[in-house]
């Protein structure tokens, strides 16, 4: 039996973030693992499932809503800054440990795509997290954005930032696109076939989930490069997830950071897409994370 709460977690600026609390059968305080999601998504992207199984092999879980997403106050809406998310992750985490369920000094990471290169920075620079599983995780977004906008385009995709800059400065609000669409004469973050699939599917609860996401999102994509410090995660321990024909975070940008990384470090490969250790492969991606935790979070 997994009990459900919700916690609600006040950030310096004045900003709540909402939380789901995830707390399995026994006595505490348990080991914990904070749980957020990717870019544009929110918990009610198929991440809910895992944060369940996670409970039921006896962790506390704590999956939260980045602010401007999902259930989390925040305004502008849709506005996807990394840092930002970053540091509010922290308070997360310093938030979890004044709860008399959670063993303080036994707090892990778990991220996944955007989420999973938020993951190891934090990891990199707070000695607290005790273990990082980053599953598909972004790690270079100035080369991913150089794969998916040609040459020829770059112009005219840096001309609509800064023409968004200048309407702000006169007072606008942030301008918006589609986050996902397949039509071809609309702006949108992903045209793929399986992102469209994951982000529609949802369930959240009507109109708490819009699809849109500023302009300038994207332009922050495009200079956030975690991977960088992968080396310095060490010696937190690290698990990362790759999925071999990841398109949407690639595979071998994200090899080629594994590699950099210190031990003790594990990789777990499993076939298909960036949406699959959600979807097919929701059992074994599961699995990695709970031996992962279970081996550097519980007590001997």
């Amino acid at each position: 039996m997994v009990n459900r709460t919700d916690e609600h977690i006040r950030l310096p600026d004045g900003t709540e973030l909402h939380a789901w609390l995830f707390l399995p059968e026994g006595p505490g305080p348990h080991p914990t693992v904070t749980m957020a999601h990717g870019f544009g998504g929110t918990k009610y992207h198929n991440i809910e499932p895992i944060a369940r199984e996670l409970a039921k092999a006896g962790f506390a879980v704590s999956l939260h809503d980045h602010r401007g997403f999902g259930d989390s106050g925040g305004v502008p809406r849709h506005d996807i800054d990394p840092y930002q998310q970053i540091e509010d992750w922290r308070r997360v985490v310093s938030h979890l440990q004044t709860l008399p369920g959670v063993d303080a000094d036994r707090i892990g990471l778990w991220g996944s795509s955007y989420s999973g290169g938020h993951a190891l920075v934090l990891a990199a620079t707070d000695r607290r997290i005790k273990a990082v599983y980053s599953q598909v995780p972004t790690v270079s977004g100035s080369e991913t954005g150089r794969r998916r906008v040609p040459p020829h385009l770059t112009r005219r995709l840096e001309e609509s930032f800064a023409a968004d800059e200048r309407a702000q400065a006169q007072g606008e609000p942030p301008a918006t696109q589609a986050f996902v669409s397949d039509d071809g004469s609309t702006t949108a973050s992903y045209r793929a076939t399986d992102a469209i699939e994951f982000y529609l599917g949802h369930s959240a609860p009507e109109g708490l989930w819009e699809n849109k996401v500023t302009v300038q999102s994207n332009r922050r994509f495009r200079s956030y490069d975690p991977g960088h410090l992968i080396d310095q995660i060490a010696p937190t321990p690290l698990m990362m997830l790759v999925a071999t024909g990841d398109t949407v975070a690639p595979t071998d940008l994200a090899l080629r950071a594994y590699e950099r990384a210190l031990e003790p470090k594990e990789l777990v490969l499993i076939p298909g897409g960036h949406f699959d250790p959600y979807l097919t492969g929701f059992e074994t991606s599961t699995a990695a994370a709970i031996r992962f935790f279970g081996t550097h979070l519980r007590r001997p």
